[in-house]
C-alpha cells in the first residue's frame, strides 16, 4: 500500500511520460515541416518533462520503495518484458538525449540529425512504455 502523501506520484509520472511523448511527436512533425524554432521549443520542453519525471520517479521510489506487480498468468511475462526493455532503454536514452540536445542547440545540425535518428524512436518508446507500465501496475492490476 502506498502512503497517502505519495499516492499521486504514479499518475504524475505517467502524465509526465505522456507529455514527453506528445512533445516528441509534435517536435518531429514540426521539424518535418521546417519549423525549426517551434521544433526546438518542443524538444526542450520534452527534456524538461522527462527530467521532471526522473526527479519525481527517483523521489517516489526513495520514499516508497519497490511496487510489486500483482498481475497473474499472461500479464506477468508481458509486463516484465515491457518493464525490462523500458528501464534498459531509459538508461541509454539519458546520454543520447543530452548529446542530441547539445548538438542541436549548438547548431551542429548534421551531427544532430545523425544521432537524433536513434534518439527520437528510443526516447518515444521509453515515454510510451512508461505510460503502459503505469497502467499495468496501477490501473489494470491495482494494489487495492
Amino acid at each position: 500500500m502506498i502512503a497517502e502523501q505519495y499516492a499521486y506520484f504514479p499518475a504524475l509520472n505517467a502524465t509526465l511520460n505522456g507529455t514527453s511523448a506528445a512533445l516528441l511527436l509534435a517536435g518531429r512533425v514540426l521539424i518535418a515541416k521546417g519549423r525549426m524554432a517551434a521544433h526546438r521549443l518542443c524538444m526542450i520542453a520534452a527534456v524538461v518533462a522527462s527530467a521532471l519525471f526522473l526527479a519525481c520517479y527517483l523521489f517516489f521510489h526513495y520514499e516508497v520503495g519497490n511496487i510489486l506487480f500483482l498481475g497473474q498468468g499472461w500479464s506477468r511475462p508481458v509486463y516484465f518484458t515491457i518493464l525490462i526493455s523500458h528501464v534498459t532503454l531509459a538508461i541509454v536514452i539519458v546520454p543520447l538525449a543530452i548529446i542530441t540536445l547539445n548538438r542541436g542547440l549548438h547548431a551542429r545540425y548534421p551531427q544532430h540529425r545523425a544521432i537524433a535518428r536513434w534518439t527520437w524512436p528510443l526516447w518515444m518508446y521509453v515515454s510510451i512504455t512508461g505510460v503502459i507500465v503505469y497502467f499495468m501496475l496501477y490501473q489494470w492490476f491495482p494494489h487495492s
